[in-house]
């Protein structure tokens, strides 16, 4: 008997889930991470295969680091999307760009800035006045999911990590999804990167960039929780321009 998944939610925008069945699509390449075939889409549901989960591991790590560096270089187009798409509840614009720089600052900070603090507006528009010396070697859009904290990495019994809830993909900085990654520490992370970089050389300091493209999640949560993650963007912030 064939076993599916069903995600819904009560209240949530209909087009939420049309957004996560187009990132489906735009994510799946060959050699990348392999991700849940689509089985139906409404506005009230998706429903995907049935992925039998399975346990962190290191050898499945650095396989998901060489495949996520495969759909990382699979190029798209342009910065951003043909449409929105969603980070949890909230819409993201996906409105294409003509460099990271600029898509980030008008895409994925100043959107998440309105009813916040005056300290945090001051420290990211610090940090906006700098990116574009701030976000290293220019690099072309990549194939990201966007939201890639270890939550929607689904280690699967068949010795794979899966890539679920891909409402948040676009063409963007793959940095984005390392950065991600190392937000909420996700498991065997330096494995991941080892892998990664077998395939696809990150270039020199994007550690010390990890803070910027943290600030876009940060920001999501700012607005969603408020409390100490609202303290996090400024300190993420001022890292970058003290």
């Amino acid at each position: 008997m064939s076993r599916f998944f069903t995600k819904t939610q009560p209240g949530a925008n209909p087009e939420l889930y049309a957004a996560e069945a187009r990132g489906l699509q735009f994510l799946r390449v060959r050699g990348g991470p392999p991700l849940p075939s689509l089985v139906e889409v409404t506005d009230e549901c998706i429903v995907t295969e049935w992925v039998e989960p399975g346990r962190p591991a290191e050898p499945t790590a650095r396989e998901f680091g060489r495949r996520l560096a495969v759909m990382h270089t699979a190029q798209p187009a342009r910065f951003g999307a043909e449409s929105a798409g969603f980070v949890g509840p909230l819409p993201l614009d996906n409105t294409p760009a003509v460099d990271w720089p600029t898509f980030y600052t008008g895409c994925r900070l100043r959107p998440y800035l309105d009813g916040l603090g005056t300290e945090i507006r001051q420290a990211v528009e610090r940090v906006i006045a700098e990116l574009s010396s701030l976000a290293g070697p220019p690099e072309p859009p990549a194939r990201i999911h966007g939201d890639l904290w270890s939550g929607n990495l689904l280690w699967a019994a068949d010795g794979q990590v899966w890539l679920v809830d891909a409402a948040s993909a676009h063409g963007g900085h793959r940095e984005t999804d390392l950065a991600m990654l190392a937000l909420f520490g996700a498991p065997h992370l330096d494995a991941i990167v080892s892998a990664y970089q077998e395939v696809a050389p990150l270039p020199d300091g994007w550690r010390e960039r990890i803070p910027l493209h943290q600030l876009h999640p940060l920001l999501v949560h700012a607005q969603l929780f408020g409390g100490h993650y609202a303290a996090s963007v400024v300190r993420a912030a001022r890292t970058l321009c003290p």
